[in-house]
């Protein structure tokens, strides 16, 4: 019962629900840059390189089965392998889109912080510390002199 009542304490900790949040925001957004590399990018690659089809991209390393299509998923099911080095170009551009809108996320987050805590701001002038009390008798007798005369 103590171990239930520990995992209890543990899983609805603030730490571990906003770990369980970002992997699930996570990963869809991660389906969403899948789908920018996959749909925007590469045909706009693809088109701008002279149609290429980066899916389609990959060396085969072993021997052919007669009547297997040349494509990457046809080898793949008939157990040929391959070097499929145009997925890797996609996966490689899913990332680096991905940590760049991570970067960007960050740095805005980072941004409104220092806005809201008010780092970043100059500090307000301090008020100048009162002069010492000899200072001060002395100025009195200057001006009771002065009155004087």
């Amino acid at each position: 019962m103590k171990l239930l009542h520990e995992f209890r304490e543990f899983a609805i900790k603030g730490n571990v629900v906003d770990l369980a949040v970002g992997v699930i925001i996570g990963a869809a957004f991660g389906k969403i840059v899948d789908s920018l590399v996959g749909d925007v990018v590469m045909p706009l690659l693809s088109r701008i390189l002279g149609k290429l089809d980066f899916s389609n991209m990959f060396i085969v390393l072993g021997d052919v089965p007669a009547g297997t299509a040349m494509t990457l998923d046809a080898l793949k099911k008939a157990g040929v392998p391959v070097l499929a080095w145009g997925n890797f170009i996609t996966v490689a551009m899913n990332f680096v889109i991905l940590a760049f809108v991570i970067f960007l996320m960050v740095k805005q987050i980072n941004r409104l912080r220092r806005l809201h805590t008010g780092e970043g701001r100059p500090a307000p002038a301090a008020e100048p510390a009162p002069p010492p009390e000899d200072v001060l008798l002395l100025r009195e007798i200057r001006d009771s002199l002065r009155v004087r005369a």
